[in-house]
């Protein structure tokens, strides 16, 4: 019988700093079988950090569980800072980890943002990566954000018209430019409001039923401002270019195992990038969740992650 909920609550038993360039250092944690499979868990935005549920989509006797927050998010410090805080140094930072911890092979964990980079890293190092599971498939192109931005409102009128109407009427004819400013100044008092309302709105169309919790978990201090301030600056300035474009490169990828878990009704990160994706990458197991929205906290996709955890595990 299948798995249809996730793995007790466990604690680290390992946390640590690693210093990074610059002022960034890197909050990690090892929980699990210290002697199992290898995964690595990365979150969303970005900018969101982890969480101690994330451990739970492991078997903890199956898995060596490393979760971190990437620069600039959760507890990783300095929180919210955009100093060298591209693509290319979260790829970097993962590799850096790796060999940290002595690792010479892990699976990779991702949604949304965590998609995102679990492509970009084991298409550049891919003889490091041992599996992945995507979930909420986001390639970072322009059409993406411009969907989180306006399109949106197509589906949840209401919470877009709270994203928009924060800004004075003056400031609305570019709503990533103007927020941009906001949550980049250096008083609390401007940032944090800006912060606030951009990550609200995330949360608000992030499930398929209406979620009072999720909401107010997108909306606490540390999550607003690490998702916010830097989810703004790469939607502004590190849009993934063409020549780095993650489906033209699926071929280097193509014989690692794959799952690919989608909701039918995800409307932060719309099921046609993750058609795409399953289209260009058939080897990969595509599963479209019916009753589903984005979060990887609604029940089916919950489900479909552990399953494909668990299969990932067996298949080694």
């Amino acid at each position: 019988m299948s798995r249809q909920d996730l793995f007790p609550p466990i604690e680290p038993y390992a946390t640590g700093m690693l210093r990074l360039d610059g002022p960034h250092v890197m909050y990690w944690e090892q929980s699990g079988n210290p002697r199992g499979l290898p995964v690595v868990f990365l979150h969303g935005g970005p900018g969101a950090g982890a969480t101690p549920t994330h451990r739970r989509f492991f078997d903890p006797q199956a898995y060596r569980i490393i979760v971190f927050d990437q620069r600039g998010a959760g507890r990783s410090t300095p929180l919210g800072s955009l100093s060298d805080n591209t693509t290319q140094h979260l790829v970097a930072d993962m590799e850096r980890l790796r060999q940290h911890l002595g690792i010479e092979r892990w699976a990779v964990f991702g949604g949304s943002w965590g998609s995102t980079l679990g492509l970009a890293y084991a298409e550049e190092h891919p003889t490091h990566c041992a599996g992945l599971v995507l979930r909420g498939i986001f390639l970072c192109r322009r059409s993406e954000v411009d969907w989180f931005l306006y399109g949106m409102r197509t589906v949840f009128p209401e919470a877009w018209r709270a994203f928009a109407n924060f800004l004075p009427e003056s400031e609305r004819g570019d709503l990533l430019e103007s927020y941009y400013l906001r949550l980049t100044h250096s008083d609390p008092a401007v940032h944090m409001p800006a912060a606030r309302a951009w990550s609200t709105y995330e949360g608000a169309c992030s499930t398929l039923l209406p979620s009072p919790d999720t909401v107010a978990a997108f909306g606490e201090d540390r999550m607003a401002l690490g998702l916010a301030r830097i989810e703004a600056h790469y939607f502004l300035h590190n849009v993934i270019p063409p020549e780095r474009d993650l489906l033209r490169r699926v071929d280097r990828v193509r014989r690692i195992p794959a799952f690919i878990v989608q909701g039918r009704y995800d409307m932060v990160c719309p099921m046609v990038s993750a058609d795409e994706l399953a289209r260009a990458w058939p080897e990969a197991e595509y599963t479209v969740v019916a009753d589903a929205g984005h979060s990887a906290m609604e029940p089916g996709i919950r489900a479909r992650l552990v399953a494909a955890t668990e299969k990932l595990r067996r298949s080694f």
